[in-house]
């Protein structure tokens, strides 16, 4: 049997990863995307400066498995690089340890509250940050969490942590309160890296919600201070595709190693993080990774979420119903990448504004070509899970300006009658999407067939889904312009 890789065992070929001193970061969710993407800047940052104040401790909220894959290994893992033609096998030591809270939130709990920690970074999904339909805080979902705050640091034991969010903010009173006891301001940055318009404000306003719904009054007046004062929320933007490991790509790369790698992930070779520069203190030299830097992420940020992730979205839909498996079989179809293109250059390109030196029809045609690279092996499934979470984000700012402007956004419609008819196939069989308002969703329906989900015609479902609260800015889910021209779309998308 092979032996796991280790970081006190490393295969002599490669470069060796950096070994942190200590724990700098502390990151929420530790999936593949953050092994992939922030933790590959974290460690190219220390290779370059010498640093090595910034190992990450990875929370992760789910389950124990990423626990389970990269404690044995003492944190190092691989990162596969799979381009069209070739692929690089690196080896990433800026973990130190993953931790799981519902056996460990005590050990998250004093790593967020640590004067050795500075950065919180998070990749929890859309679906994480604990959402009502109306952007706020769903403070029924993070009940739990409210509830241990409010008892803290009296209760006897620590409630296992049960939401990203609700974790964050327990933590931030547990830094809060060490601060108090050791006569410190202890200042931290939490850096969100989920694709959500103006992530960070968003997340401080979520925590400054669940604060106030856990201790209202006097009892959190502190905690509130100190939010205004010493932590810092800026914004960020991520891009890099990062697709399932595959079984095969393990196997070669423990040819490769001579030792089993359970953390392996695999990104493509393009990679980008922009971050908003304002930090309440220390932080890894990023840039020296190749981060931007600036003092405005929103026009990159836009330019990701309505060229890059709608155009995946569209894709998506649409090639789950044209048969397609993976994204890159689907914008390889002609007709698919026609109307890929015609989102992307005709609707999304021209409702933004160029970030200073970027070229965007020039991006766009780039993300066609990596959006085709097979090696990605990203899923339409995959892509299409979380539409309620996503379509807002990615799709109804350009439908909302095109709409402003007098123009009917044909490849936003066509994009929207192909989540309808995913949505109305899977209730017609009896399934439910993956969607965290998959209930409602089915709801919707079944009401559209007089109760029977399968008698529900595709024209009825998609008027009713459009006009879904939460889904398209105010009055674009009923604007007859819209309205008209996604049910036009409907019979060759449902004859498919």
């Amino acid at each position: 049997m092979t032996d796991r890789l280790h970081r006190s065992a490393l295969p002599a070929h490669l470069d060796a990863p950096v070994t942190p001193e200590q724990v700098g970061i502390v990151h929420l969710g530790i999936g593949a995307f953050h092994r992939a993407h922030q933790a590959v800047f974290t460690e190219l940052a220390a290779r370059a400066t010498g640093d090595r104040r910034w190992g990450i401790l990875g929370v992760t909220q789910r389950s124990a498995s990423v626990r389970d894959q990269l404690r044995p290994q003492g944190g190092v893992y691989g990162v596969l690089t799979a381009g069209t033609h070739e692929s690089r096998l690196d080896l990433v030591g800026s973990v130190l340890d993953v931790a799981w809270p519902a056996e460990e939130t005590a050990r998250v709990l004093a790593a967020l509250a640590a004067p050795t920690t500075h950065v919180v970074t998070l990749t929890v999904t859309e679906k994480g940050y604990a959402r009502d339909a109306d952007g706020g805080l769903d403070v029924e979902r993070v009940r739990a969490d409210l509830d241990a705050l409010a008892a803290e640091p009296s209760a006897d034991r620590v409630v296992p942590g049960a939401t990203a969010v609700g974790l964050l903010v327990r933590g931030l009173a547990a830094r809060w309160r060490a601060a108090q006891a050791a006569g410190e301001r202890r200042p931290v940055t939490v850096l969100t890296c989920d694709n959500m318009v103006d992530n960070g404000r968003v997340l401080e306003r979520l925590v400054g919600a669940a604060v106030d719904a856990a201790l209202p009054g006097p009892d959190g007046d502190g905690l509130r201070s100190w939010l205004a004062t010493d932590v810092a929320f800026p914004c960020s933007m991520v891009d890099r595709i990062v697709p399932a490991t595959t079984p095969a790509q393990r196997d070669a790369v423990e040819r490769e190693l001579g030792a089993r790698d359970e953390g392996l992930v695999v990104g493509e070779p393009f990679r980008q993080w922009v971050i908003e520069d304002r930090f309440a203190g220390p932080r890894p030299e990023w840039e020296r990774a190749g981060a931007t830097l600036t003092a405005d992420v929103a026009p990159w940020e836009q330019a990701k979420l309505r060229m890059l992730n709608g155009t995946h979205s569209l894709l998506a839909y649409a090639g789950r119903l044209a048969g397609h498996a993976t994204l890159a079989e689907a914008v390889t179809d002609p007709a698919l990448r026609e109307r890929a293109r015609a989102f992307m250059l005709d609707d999304a390109l021209s409702t933004l504004a160029p970030p200073d030196g970027a070229d965007l029809r020039a991006y766009g045609e780039s993300l066609l070509e990596r959006f085709a690279n097979p090696a990605t092996g990203h899923t339409t499934l995959q892509v299409s899970m979380d539409g309620t979470q996503k379509i807002p984000i990615r799709w109804g700012g350009v439908v909302a300006d095109r709409l402003a402007a007098g123009v009917v956004p044909a490849g936003a419609a066509f994009g929207l009658a192909a989540w309808s008819e995913v949505v109305r196939r899977e209730a017609a069989a009896g399934r439910l999407v993956d969607d965290p308002r998959a209930d409602e969703l089915a709801g919707v329906v079944a009401r559209a067939g007089a109760g029977d989900p399968a008698a529900a015609t595709p024209a009825d479902v998609a008027r009713a889904l459009l006009a879904l609260p939460g889904l398209l800015p105010a009055g674009a889910g009923t604007d007859e312009r819209l309205v008209a021209a996604v049910v036009a779309e409907v019979p060759a998308l449902a004859a498919a």
